[in-house]
């Protein structure tokens, strides 16, 4: 999914989010694939038994990131991808109302995310759409940030 998500936003000519080498050949990318499913719990969606996305969800930031620390307990979306074989059909909002719950359901009141802020702003403007506010904006290299949180107590 990670490498069709790649091929995908370069397709559409976004080649600042994640580059233009499939993910599973960028340095760290398969070990953090890895960590996503062994460190980490991931829930993947499923249309008709074939993965259609996938969520990670973590007890905050990758610590590698410049983020501000919450200074609250949260649960953090690691990662959140689907298969763009279904795009339009909702698995990306119904993967964050599932993390909604898991962080209702872990007594936690705040969940946050962080996202590619550039190209127009157009993935800050869809977790927006799904409930999250803009939090703090942050400069990882050259690649512009975005933190978004969202209550949910």
């Amino acid at each position: 999914m990670l490498d069709s998500a790649v091929a995908w936003m370069n397709a559409r000519g976004n080649t600042e989010q994640w580059g233009t080498v499939p993910y599973s050949r960028t340095p760290g990318g398969p070990a953090r694939v890895e960590g996503y499913t062994t460190v980490n719990s991931p829930f993947v969606a499923e249309l008709d038994g074939v993965p259609a996305g996938a969520l990670v969800l973590d007890s905050g930031p990758n610590p590698r990131m410049p983020i501000p620390a919450a200074g609250e307990p949260e649960l953090y979306v690691r990662l959140l991808v689907s298969d763009r074989r279904h795009a339009g059909l909702g698995i990306g909002s119904a993967l964050l109302a599932h993390a909604v719950r898991e962080t209702r359901r872990a007594g936690v009141d705040l969940l946050r995310v962080d996202c590619w802020a550039g190209g127009g702003g157009e993935l800050v403007a869809y977790y927006e759409r799904n409930g999250f506010v803009p939090t703090d904006r942050f400069l990882a290299g050259t690649w512009p940030g975005q933190v978004l949180a969202r209550r949910v107590g």
